[in-house]
């Protein structure tokens, strides 16, 4: 009998260093979530795309809105200070703002907000009825919340992001505030992780 145990603890140990290290992230590894599987949208040139015509590259997907005051522009440029961060690997990563505002956010506003920060970086309207859908299936929040007049109001929405490795996979959710560095980090290494 403790022969048979010793010999299953060995096999065991053995079994276990042939498997290879999960890799640690500073992110929330989302790794085989059944949701956020993508979408297609109207990118800010007018063309439907799809999270799949970015294969072979990191994807970040943000949901915000042009004239949000302090997330959305925070994300986006800490989005373009990880891809400076990122050197000769910069151009394995692409920033995708969706915006839950289609109301005001016109193709024209989006591209020239994403020029301010990096002009490979995408931004996407949905009609209101896709909005609705892909929120569900991103589990993200957004609502309009009335201004002074009808044109002033402001969108509470979720702030985090969605970060996809270079297959096409959702690996990671990273949270707002978290910062560049710890976010390049996780990019570094889903680039440097074997498929």
């Amino acid at each position: 009998m403790t022969r048979r145990f010793l010999w299953a603890a060995l096999v065991l140990i053995a079994l276990g260093a042939c498997s290879p290290e999960k890799p640690k992230f500073n992110s929330i590894d989302i790794t085989g979530a059944d949701y956020a599987k993508g979408f297609t949208l109207t990118d800010h040139n007018g063309q439907s795309r799809s999270l799949s015509d970015f294969k072979d590259k990191v994807v970040v997907v943000f949901f915000g809105y042009t004239q949000c005051p302090d997330v959305c522009p925070t994300s986006m440029a800490e989005l373009a200070e990880i891809k400076r961060l990122l050197a000769s690997d910069g151009d394995k990563l692409q920033g995708v703002f969706v915006t839950v505002d289609p109301a005001r956010d016109t193709t024209e506003l989006l591209k020239a907000y994403m020029t301010n920060f990096d002009p490979s970086f995408m931004a996407f309207t949905p009609t209101t009825a896709q909005l609705a859908a892909v929120a569900k299936d991103y589990k993200i929040y957004y609502k309009r919340v009335e201004g002074k007049t009808p044109t002033s109001y402001s969108m509470d929405h979720s702030a985090g992001s969605y970060v996809y490795d270079t297959r096409g996979q959702l690996r990671l959710y990273s949270r707002y505030g978290m910062g560049a560095k710890p976010l390049a980090q996780d990019i570094q290494t889903l680039l440097q992780t074997k498929p």
